[in-house]
């Protein structure tokens, strides 16, 4: 048996080491050949627009905006809010028609989202290109990832939406978090919403710009707030909801109590009330605070619709489990164990198995030749029988007489 016991301590010990190589090997980083240096070289962005598309074809170098100032001279605040980073003005030819686009690109999805949302009116029309589009005569607004084109044909025709749809899939489209738009429009009510009316604002300009119902002193921008108003179609007449999200539950309590005191101020308030107040009937106006959101119900509905409406606002804090993108060396140590403790679990079994198999085939070989079972009781050395009534009688020698 001592021979099996070597041989599963040994089948233990490799089985260990070649456990363990693989973990070793996965850890190690393979170490590059000095003298050598490796350059990666960044991925050569997009154009902001391309020279031709659908046909058109650019008539002069395009025109860089540098800064929102020149990008929009009547709203430069607005873009600075929504981070504007750079834009172009590029003018296109094709048949006799002209087509002049201006794009403008900003950090992220949400100030292009809140941009377009400036720019588009109340009752434009939807068009289905890029994230979202609108149009108004021969003028089509749209947007994707992070830009924003602001589109105006010498004449409108009924290939042109396709066209534009050529020019979206040719814009970049940002990764990650850059890529994701306002998570406030994931509280807004689904019943009965326009989404042809949602206004994201992210400061002052941009809130009063789009038709804010607050006085944007009121909402606490320079608090890190971002608002998003929209309108409702409710049975006993339009009603427009307004909600604020502040950074802390907090802050959001704060300023649910300044809102509540401004609204019940009614005429005597200060500042006045901005026109949208002034036009809504004022039983219908309510207030209510949801978390770190303070939402506001304005227009001409009847309160019991503008109650309901507003009761629908509720928010829900969403954990994300952001996964580790290696493993950390606990869980290495930990599967290098488990596989040791495997491999000597499986070498011990088969030695077990081992033995039982050559120990009972010798027994069972030892039994049919009718030999007991272990051979302890086997007498397999040299016995002398010096016992007296064993010893024979041998005749004496007769040297008296001797032969011949």
């Amino acid at each position: 048996m001592r021979w099996i016991s070597i041989l599963a301590c040994s089948a233990a010990l490799l089985g260990a080491a070649a456990a363990s190589a693989p973990a070793q090997s996965s850890s190690a980083k393979p170490s590059a050949p000095q003298g050598v240096a490796h350059i990666v070289l960044p991925p050569v962005p997009k154009p902001l627009l391309p020279d031709s598309f659908a046909g058109w074809v650019a008539t002069n170098p395009p025109t860089k905006l540098a800064d929102p100032a020149q990008a929009d001279p009547a709203s430069p605040d607005a873009l600075k809010e929504y981070d504007f980073t750079d834009g172009l003005l590029a003018g296109y030819k094709r048949s006799g028609e002209t087509l002049t686009l201006r794009a403008l690109r900003f950090h992220d999805a949400s100030g292009a989202y809140g941009a377009y949302s400036f720019y588009r009116q109340n009752g434009w029309p939807k068009e289905e290109i890029g994230s979202g589009a609108t149009s108004d005569n021969n003028r089509v607004l749209f947007w994707k990832g992070t830009t924003v084109v602001d589109a105006n044909f010498s004449r409108i025709g009924p290939m042109s939406g396709a066209e534009l749809r050529e020019l979206a899939g040719m814009l970049a489209v940002p990764e990650g978090p850059r890529a994701l738009p306002p998570p406030i429009l994931l509280n807004l009510p689904k019943a009965s919403l326009d989404p042809q009316t949602t206004h994201y604002a992210l400061g002052p300009a941009g809130y009063a710009g789009s038709g804010g119902v607050l006085p944007p002193a009121l909402v606490g921008f320079d608090r890190g707030a971002e608002a998003v108003t929209a309108t409702y179609s409710l049975r006993s007449g339009p009603a427009v909801l307004t909600i604020v999200d502040y950074p802390t539950p907090q802050m959001a309590a704060a300023q649910e109590t300044a809102i509540r005191a401004y609204i019940k101020a009614g005429a005597q308030a200060q500042p006045a009330w901005p026109k949208p107040l002034q036009d809504s009937t004022q039983a219908s106006l309510e207030v209510r605070r949801s978390g770190p959101l303070v939402a506001l119900v304005s227009g001409d509905a009847i309160p019991d619709e503008s109650h309901k409406l507003l009761a629908m606002v509720h928010f829900e804090a969403n954990l994300t489990d952001i996964p580790q993108p290696t493993d950390s060396e606990v869980a290495k140590t930990g599967r290098l164990l488990l596989g040791i403790f495997t491999l000597c679990l499986i070498g011990a079994a088969a030695a077990i198995l081992l033995g039982f198999f050559l120990g009972g085939g010798r027994a069972l070989y030892r039994i049919a030749r009718g030999r007991p079972i272990s051979s302890v009781y086997d007498e397999e050395f040299i016995r002398l029988d010096l016992r007296e009534d064993a010893v024979e009688a041998v005749p004496p020698l007769d040297t008296a007489h001797p032969k011949g």
